[in-house]
């Protein structure tokens, strides 16, 4: 009898998709001149009826059985490329449907089919969702057989006892800002698990405290000889930056070949939205897996599992031209109110916006919950739309309190979509660093810091400084999404000569000289340039330096010509007056990196206000010491152990990777194992090298209920 029952269930909600679908062909043929239904005679309103029926009929079989076998046919297309090859798709497959109507009453203009078939999509997903949602077990029923095929294609078992963990990096998000956002409102999700099943644990950065080096401990338990965003290396006489997809694929390795283990997410883990893989299996949007060409390639076959249901594409092309709209105009007003500090935002930043603010953060959040669906023991996913509109809008204002809130409903979904997980899941929800506002280096004192250091080395100064690019992530994550080769130049392979390397990575600055071997002394550096350090140290933009000394080993300079040994140096003392707790432990195991900058810049640092000056063109940065940078946040659920013992301090992602590896264990998850095959999974893996299938999340991957 349930037997019966479920199948008439299902049944009606397949007439009911249909009656709707129907509808909505009829006003469209009402509404559209291009777009008929009827012959050049016209016909009655039955007529009418049944021709439309016919083609929503024809339309809906051939999305069911043609579609995955179309888009998985275009998997080698670039990412956003196939994004828009959907519409166009679509639009033939409607064509097709209006072909197979035996009184060949429909036609349609090609360009008039591809909105025909947009809107269909729509709202036949919307009227399946609804449907389904009002059917809870039906729905629970269908979401667990999906589960259950895709682990019988995989040769599985049955789904283990123990609960899963899902881990959800907010990146760019500090402690004091998720504080705030939930006190404000903004995050009634997060404001509810505070409320009664989670806890939150504020954590302390390396002095790198950006993503590159934070997300590389998390995920693979090392932060060593990572000194910055990028940095030059004078043996091969090339610069590493931590969002390149071949500087990404050589800090991976060289965490693995230091730890010895493949990383957190080894046996049965998902990456998704990641710079680096953390050893799993199962691949989404990850720039170490990007690095890599071919069918292999499941990076992006993770945006092929989501645009395998054109409406998902309908829902993302919606909010994405919403997002640059929402962009232009908030850019627009800022330049009108004449606000400060404020930086260009035009060219195609809106549009690099939208990709981290939608785009990615779609993909993600299904991919995720494909995953827990599929029963994944561990997850690991990065959200970067915080980050990236902070960067160009400020950390706090009315920009990034909108992206907070839509975050706020992504992780309303996943938390929904455990509910309907054959297996328990806990979910921790992290940052990986803080961002800190202030006007830019250049913005403040009219030359950037390349310009200050030529000026004392005696060099000649070009009149018009060289914008110095954003390291934010999504401006990579595109490139890599369309294909286009990362773009070298000065800032991959310096060219010859004497002249300082200069680099920025927020508000930290590196200066390196090619033609010394080794980090250069300061004795050298004061008989080559005598003018130069007095100039840095000096200067009012400048916090501090380091510096290494012949006499009195590494040294640590300040303003008004303060020298402090390291061994001497102390928190709240000297040149670190006002950093903060750690800064001293911070500076001092950064000096011991082989890839330490011969002279290593921290911009200033205002404790009154919380403000930095970026070296980058960044009015909320990260990636040096100063303020709430420097301070994520860890939030886990109360039936895992603390993450430290009462009054303890968390201090440094490999310290976080720690606690997420011991709350693994308490769920008897993943053990990382030792030996070649992990230290080879850097290069191979994923390492079955099969595309993922769909992400059996359906339509439940609407985010924005006004975009």
């Amino acid at each position: 009898m349930g037997r019966w029952r479920t199948t008439g269930s299902a049944l009606l909600r397949v007439i009911v998709v249909w009656v709707v679908s129907t509808l909505t062909m009829m006003l469209l043929a009402g509404i559209l001149p291009d777009f008929k239904l009827t012959s050049d005679n016209g016909d009655s309103i039955t007529r009418v009826a049944l021709t439309a029926a016919w083609g929503a009929g024809a339309f809906g079989l051939l999305g069911a059985l043609v579609w995955p076998l179309v888009v998985r046919a275009f998997l080698l297309v670039p990412a956003l490329v196939l994004g828009l090859l959907v519409f166009f798709l679509n639009g033939s497959l409607l064509l097709m449907a209006l072909r197979l109507i035996p009184t060949g009453r429909g036609a349609a203009e090609p360009e008039t089919a591809v909105i025909v078939a947009a809107v269909m999509s729509a709202v036949a997903s919307a009227t399946s969702t609804a449907l389904a949602v009002r059917d809870d077990d039906a729905y629970r029923r269908r979401l667990s057989r999906l589960a259950d095929r895709r682990r019988r294609r995989r040769g599985e078992g049955p789904v283990p006892r123990p609960p899963g963990i899902v881990f959800l990096q907010l990146d760019g998000v500090g402690e004091h800002v998720l504080r705030d956002a939930v006190d404000a409102g903004l995050m009634p999700t997060v404001a509810t698990w505070l409320k009664g099943t989670h806890r939150l644990t504020p954590w302390r950065t390396d002095w790198s405290s950006q993503t590159g080096a934070s997300q590389l401990g998390i995920l693979h338990g090392s932060t060593f000889d990572v000194p910055a965003f990028r940095w030059y290396e004078k043996e091969s006489g090339e610069v590493m930056v931590s969002n390149r997809p071949a500087s990404a694929v050589e800090l991976q390795r060289r965490a693995v070949e230091r730890t010895g283990d493949g990383g957190l997410l080894t046996l049965d883990g998902a990456s998704r939205g990641n710079l680096f893989s953390g050893g799993a299996d199962q691949v989404a949007l990850v720039l170490t897996v990007a690095a890599r060409r071919g069918r292999r390639n499941r990076s992006r076959a993770g945006y092929f599992a989501y645009f395998c249901d054109p409406a998902n594409a309908v829902r993302t092309a919606g909010s994405f031209v919403a997002e640059v709209g929402r962009e232009i105009a908030q850019s627009t007003r800022a330049r009108i109110r004449k606000e400060t500090p404020r930086i260009k935002r035009g060219g195609l930043y809106p549009f690099i916006r939208a990709f981290a603010t939608v785009v990615e953060r779609d993909v993600v959040v299904a991919a995720v919950m494909g995953d827990m669906l599929a029963g994944r023991t561990a997850v690991y996913a990065d959200l970067v739309a915080y980050d990236e509109v902070a960067h160009h809008s400020g950390p706090r204002g009315r920009d990034t309190d909108q992206v907070l809130g839509r975050l706020d409903r992504s992780l309303a979904l996943i938390a929904g979509a455990a509910q309907h997980a054959p297996r328990g899941y806990r979910i921790v929800l992290l940052s990986d660093h803080g961002q800190s506002p202030g006007e830019t280096f250049e913005g403040a004192y009219g030359l950037t810091l390349k310009d200050l250091v030529r000026a004392g080395c005696g060099l000649p100064v070009p009149r018009r400084a060289r914008r110095t690019r954003s390291g934010a992530e999504a401006r990579y994550a595109v490139r890599v999404a369309l294909h286009r080769p990362v773009e070298e130049g000065e800032e991959a392979r310096p060219g010859p000569g004497s002249d300082p390397v200069v680099l920025a990575s927020g508000n930290l600055g590196l200066i390196s000289f090619p033609d010394a071997e080794g980090r250069m002394t300061r004795e050298r550096i004061d008989r080559r340039y005598p003018a130069l350090l007095p100039t840095l140290a000096s200067h009012p933009g400048i916090g501090f330096l380091l510096v290494r000394s012949q006499e009195h080993g590494a040294v640590v300079l300040g303003r008004g010509g303060g020298e402090v040994p390291l061994a001497q140096l102390a928190d709240g003392k000297g040149p670190l007056e006002g950093f903060g707790r750690g800064a001293a432990d911070a500076v001092r195991r950064t000096d011991t990196f082989p890839h330490t900058a011969d002279i290593m810049v921290n911009s200033m640092y205002d404790p009154a206000t919380g403000q930095v000056h970026a070296f980058e063109e960044q009015i909320g940065s990260h990636g040096g010491l100063g303020g709430e940078q420097s301070h994520p946040f860890l939030l886990s659920p109360l039936d895992l152990t603390e993450p430290v013992p009462d009054g303890g301090e968390l201090v440094g992602a490999e310290q976080v990777h720690h606690v997420l590896r011991r709350w693994l264990r308490e769920g008897r998850g993943p053990q990382v194992p030792v030996g070649a095959e992990a230290l080879a999974g850097v290069e191979n893996s994923p390492s079955t090298g099969r595309p993922e299938g769909p992400f059996p999340v359906g339509s439940l991957t609407r985010q924005d209920k006004t975009s």
